[in-house]
C-alpha cells in the first residue's frame, strides 16, 4: 500500500491547518449593505429557495460612479440577463463598492464585458480592493458568453442565419422564400451575455469592510457590467486521512499534468481496499470522462478542489455521436447497467464548453447512477450541469452550485425515478435550469425541492414534461429570460403523458412570464401547455406566491394546430397569491378545466381571466371552464379578478391586452 494513502502533503496540510474556521455572524448588516434573494427583499421568499453559505448584493445597491443600466425585461438586452432585471455599466477607471454584511474570505462576481468583433470573447482585468488596499486583479472573460442566432445558436456574431427556412418574427416571413430576401440585424438575437468568477481573499474581512471592484484605466473591455457580488466566509478545507490519496497515484495538483488516470487509479485501488477517494486542495486538469461506479469521491470542498478540464475534439465521433469530450464524472450508461453506490461530493468541475452541441456528451455528471448522492457541488462552463440517463433510481443531489451552463442545469431523463433534487443554486442556465424529461419512458415519483434558480436565459427555470408523482416545492425562482418561464408543466418534446400527481406547492417566482416570440403574447409565471397529448392528471397547485409577474401569473394553452384535440383539464390551485401581473391572474387559451380556491390577487393590470377557450367562441361559453370553490380575493384595475368570469365560462377574450407594470412586490 503507498504510504501517501494515508497523509497529506506538507504544503497542503499546512493550507488546511492555516484556513480560517467558519462560523455564523450574529450582528445585524451595517448601513450600506443591502442583501436580497434573487434581488428580492428576503422576507418575500423566506423559507423558500436554497440556503446557501453567500450572501447576495445587487450593484445597483451599492456606491458606485458608473450608471445603473435597467430595468428591462426585453430579451436581447443585458439588464434583461440580470439578476433583478437591473446592473452597473462601468467604463475604465468607474468602480462599484459594496460593504460586507457579514464577515467573508470569498467574493463571487457576476459580471460581463464585451464580445471580440468576430466572436471568441475577450479577457479583461478588474481591480479588487477592501478598504482601500493593494488590488488584487481579476481577469474576467467573455470566452464563455454570447450565442447568437437560431438554435442551436453560434459564436460567431456575424453569421447568416443558420436556419433560413424557418419562419422568423422579425421579418414575419421564411426568409429563404421571400423576395426580396430581408435584413436581419446582425449580431442576430445575442444572448448570454454573462459569466462569474471567485475569489479567495487570503483572510477574513468583517462586516462592515469595503469591496470595491474597479475597472483599470487602459482597459481592453470599452465596458464591465457588475451584475451583483456574493460574499461568503468559507470555512477550512474538507480532510479525509483514511482515503486513496489522489496525489498518492501521481496526480498533479498545479494542473500541469493531465491527472484523470491517476484518478482513475485511486479510484481502482479505493474500490479494491474498500476505500474513499480523496482529492486534496489543487487545481486538477481532466480532459476526458472518470467513469464512477461504487465508490465514493470526496473533495476538500468545491472552493479547494477544483476538477478543471479542455474541451477535446474526437478524431472519429463515438457511437453516440458525440464529436468532443472533456471533463466530466459519468455512470455507466443504463444500456451498459449503469452504475450504483457513487458517492461525488465537495469538489468543483469547471469546463471548457463554448457551443451547444446537443450530441455532444460534455456535461458536468452523467450516465446512470442509482442508489448515489451528489453533495457540495460547484459546476460551471459545462454543457450541462448534471443530464442523467435513466433508467436508474434513487439518487440525490444537495447543496450544491450549478452555474454557466450551455444548456440545463439538471435533467432527470427517461425512467428517472424516487430521486430527489433539494437545496441547490442554479444561475445562468442556457435551457431549463431543473427539468424532468419522460422521453420514452416515464419519470416516477421524484422531488425538485428547496431550490433557487435565477436568470436562465432559454426556456424555464422549473419544467416537468410528462412522469408520475412528481413533486415541485419550495423553489424560489426569478428573471426567465426568453422562450419558457419560471415554472412550466409541457406534454411536448415526445414525452410520455402526466399520470397519478403532479404537485406544486409553496414556490415563490419573481419577475417572471417572457414573451413568446411567435405567439406574440405573454407567458404565466406558471404555464401548462398542451402540444402532444392531453394534460389530464390530477395536478394541485397549493401555496404558490407569483411575484411582480411581466403578463399574466398562470397560463393554459395549447398550440393552434392542436387546438381542437388536446385539453388541460382539472387543474387545481389553492391557497396561491398573486401579487402584482402586467395582464391577468389566469390566461386560458385551451380547452379543459381548472378550479380556484382562496386565490388572493392584487395589483393585477387587466381582466383577472382572459378565458379565449380554443377560439370556438360558442354561444354556451368558453370551451374552458372556471370553478370558484370560494375565499377567491382581492384584484386590480377591473375589479374583483374572479368576479363573475367564472359563471357561465365567460369569454373575455382578449388576445394582446396592454400591459400595466405593477408595483414592486411587498409583504402580504
Amino acid at each position: 500500500m503507498p504510504r501517501a494513502v494515508f497523509a497529506l502533503p506538507a504544503i497542503l496540510a499546512a493550507a488546511v491547518f492555516a484556513a480560517p474556521a467558519a462560523h455564523a455572524d450574529p450582528a445585524p448588516p451595517p448601513a450600506g449593505a443591502k442583501v436580497t434573494r434573487a434581488a428580492l427583499d428576503p422576507a418575500l421568499s423566506a423559507g423558500r429557495g436554497a440556503s446557501v453559505g453567500f450572501a447576495e448584493q445587487e450593484a445597483e445597491n451599492a456606491a458606485t460612479d458608473g450608471a445603473v443600466i435597467g430595468p428591462d425585461r426585453t430579451a436581447y438586452t443585458l439588464p434583461a440577463e440580470a439578476s433583478g432585471r437591473t446592473a452597473v455599466r462601468l467604463t475604465p477607471g468607474q468602480y462599484v463598492e459594496f460593504t460586507l454584511p457579514g464577515a467573508a474570505n470569498a467574493i463571487n462576481v457576476r459580471y460581463s464585458i464585451p464580445d471580440a468583433p468576430g466572436g471568441g470573447g475577450i479577457t479583461a482585468p478588474l481591480n479588487v480592493t477592501v478598504n482601500g488596499g493593494g488590488p488584487r486583479t481579476m481577469t474576467l472573460t467573455s470566452q464563455y458568453s454570447y450565442l447568437y442566432n437560431q438554435y442551436p445558436f453560434t459564436n460567431d456574431p456575424n453569421a447568416d442565419l443558420l436556419h433560413p427556412d424557418w419562419w422568423i418574427t422579425e421579418c414575419g416571413c421564411v426568409p429563404a422564400a421571400t423576395t426580396p430576401a430581408p435584413e436581419i440585424t446582425k449580431p442576430f438575437r445575442p444572448a448570454h451575455f454573462y459569466d462569474e468568477q471567485r475569489l479567495l481573499l487570503g483572510r477574513t474581512y468583517k462586516a462592515g469592510d469595503k469591496i470595491r471592484l474597479t475597472v483599470p484605466a487602459g482597459s481592453n473591455a470599452a465596458w464591465t457590467v457588475i451584475d451583483l457580488l456574493d460574499s461568503e466566509l468559507v470555512g477550512a478545507p474538507h480532510v479525509r486521512l483514511a482515503a486513496a490519496n489522489v496525489l498518492a497515484f501521481g496526480a498533479d495538483p498545479l494542473g500541469r499534468r493531465d491527472s484523470a488516470g491517476a484518478i482513475d487509479k485511486a479510484i481502482a485501488f479505493a474500490k479494491k481496499a474498500k476505500l474513499r477517494v480523496y482529492i486534496p486542495p489543487g487545481v486538477y486538469r481532466v480532459d476526458r470522462h472518470i467513469i464512477v461506479d461504487d465508490v465514493t469521491i470526496e473533495g476538500a470542498g468545491s472552493w479547494y478542489t477544483i476538477i478543471k478540464g479542455r474541451e477535446v475534439a474526437l478524431d472519429t465521433p463515438a457511437p453516440d455521436g458525440s464529436v468532443h469530450t472533456g471533463v466530466g464524472f459519468y455512470g455507466r450508461y443504463a444500456q451498459d447497467g449503469g452504475s450504483k453506490n457513487v458517492h461525488l461530493s465537495g469538489f468543483a468541475i469547471q469546463g471548457d464548453v463554448r457551443e451547444r452541441i446537443d450530441a455532444d456528451q460534455v456535461n458536468g455528471v452523467g450516465g446512470a447512477m442509482s442508489d448515489s448522492t451528489i453533495d457540495g457541488l460547484y459546476i460551471q462552463h459545462t454543457k450541462v450541469g448534471l443530464w442523467f440517463d435513466g433508467p436508474m433510481n434513487n439518487t440525490k443531489i444537495t447543496n450544491s452550485v450549478i452555474v454557466d451552463q450551455i444548456a440545463d442545469g439538471l435533467n432527470f431523463h427517461t425512467g428517472v425515478s424516487n430521486s430527489l433534487v433539494r437545496n441547490n443554486f442554479l444561475r445562468n442556465t442556457g435551457d431549463d435550469a431543473l427539468a424532468m424529461w419522460s422521453e420514452k419512458t416515464s419519470n416516477a415519483n421524484n422531488t425538485f425541492d428547496h431550490n433557487t434558480v435565477q436568470s436562465p436565459t432559454l426556456a424555464n427555470g422549473i419544467a416537468i414534461y410528462g412522469g408520475a408523482g412528481t413533486t415541485v416545492s419550495g423553489n424560489l425562482v426569478a428573471d426567465p429570460v426568453r422562450e419558457g418561464s419560471a415554472l412550466h408543466v409541457g406534454s411536448r418534446f415526445g414525452a410520455e403523458a402526466f399520470t397519478g400527481g403532479l404537485l406544486f406547492s409553496g414556490n415563490t417566482t419573481a419577475r417572471a412570464g417572457t414573451f413568446e416570440l411567435n405567439w406574440k403574447i405573454g407567458l404565466g409565471a406558471i404555464w401548462f401547455y398542451a402540444l402532444d397529448k392531453d394534460i389530464a392528471a390530477d395536478v394541485r397547485v397549493t401555496g404558490d406566491h407569483y411575484l411582480d409577474s411581466t403578463y399574466n401569473a398562470i397560463m393554459m394553452v395549447s398550440d393552434w394546430p392542436v387546438k381542437d384535440l388536446y385539453s388541460i383539464t382539472g387543474v387545481r390551485f389553492k391557497d396561491v397569491r398573486v401579487d402584482g401581473t402586467g395582464t391577468s391572474v389566469l390566461s386560458a387559451r385551451v380547452k379543459g378545466s381548472a378550479s380556484f380556491e382562496n386565490v388572493d390577487a392584487r395589483n393585477v393590470g387587466a381582466v383577472g381571466i382572459n378565458n379565449c377557450g380554443s377560439f370556438g367562441f360558442p354561444p354556451t361559453g368558453s370551451e374552458f371552464s372556471v370553478t370558484d370553490l370560494g375565499g377567491n380575493d382581492g384584484g386590480g384595475t377591473t375589479g374583483p379578478w374572479l368576479a363573475g368570469w367564472e359563471l357561465p365560462n365567460t369569454i373575455t377574450c382578449d388576445d394582446r391586452p396592454p400591459v400595466v407594470a405593477p408595483p414592486a412586490p411587498a409583504p402580504w
